[in-house]
């Protein structure tokens, strides 16, 4: 594996194993944390496993590393006890604790820009219009999964998993969360296509 992947892989799993261990040591709920942190606990080996024939771009990298912060933090509070989110809650005059519709927001944002670079530099997709169609699908599919495993989660814990739900209240919420993974996934492609094709580029030429 070369260095420009090594390196941004090498920094995001010493960053995410650091927030890991600080997160773990009192967590709000332990049920919670583990189940806020488990996409982290299975990307990082998948990560490093693929980080040979198929290393990321260091952008990718970088926004992965973001989102796993995100989760560590949700699970650390439960989303609905997050403290930058009831200074978040104050600022915008809001009636609830928002900081589990910025982890929507990343569910939105990351994984698209996972697919576009799996769908760009496979060829599994031609047009950028398409692209970013296929992309967008993508993003609603992996949200609507993850309402599929919260719902899964309520049934099997019973009360147990209201703080992993995150609801507090409000009976829209999963589709305000699938709302804000679209608007994540919809900001990505406009904001980061062209850099994440030169890294691309980039990647492809070095290897």
């Amino acid at each position: 594996m070369g260095n420009s992947a090594f390196k941004p892989l090498s920094a995001l799993t010493l960053l995410c194993l650091i927030a890991l261990i600080m997160s773990s040591v009192a967590p709000f709920d332990r049920t919670t944390w583990w189940l806020e942190v488990a996409p982290v606990l299975i990307a990082l080996p998948i990560l490093w496993a693929t980080r040979s024939r198929f290393p990321l771009t260091p952008l990718l990298y970088v926004c992965i590393g973001l989102h796993a912060l995100v989760l560590i933090v949700g699970g650390t509070y439960s989303y609905a006890r997050v403290p930058f989110g009831f200074e978040m809650q104050s600022w915008l005059d809001l009636s609830r604790n928002p900081y589990d519709k910025i982890g929507h927001f990343a569910q939105g944002f990351v994984p698209a820009l996972v697919a576009r670079e799996i769908l760009l530099r496979g060829g599994y997709v031609k047009g950028a219009r398409m692209l970013a169609f296929v992309v967008v699908c993508i993003v609603l599919a992996i949200s609507a999964s993850y309402e599929l495993i919260e719902w899964a989660a309520a049934i099997a814990l019973g009360q147990g998993a209201d703080e992993f739900l995150g609801t507090q209240g409000d009976p829209w919420d999963t589709q305000s969360d699938m709302a804000f993974a679209l608007l994540g996934a919809v900001v990505a492609l406009l904001s980061l296509s062209r850099w994440q094709d030169r890294q691309i580029a980039q990647l492809t030429a070095a290897r």
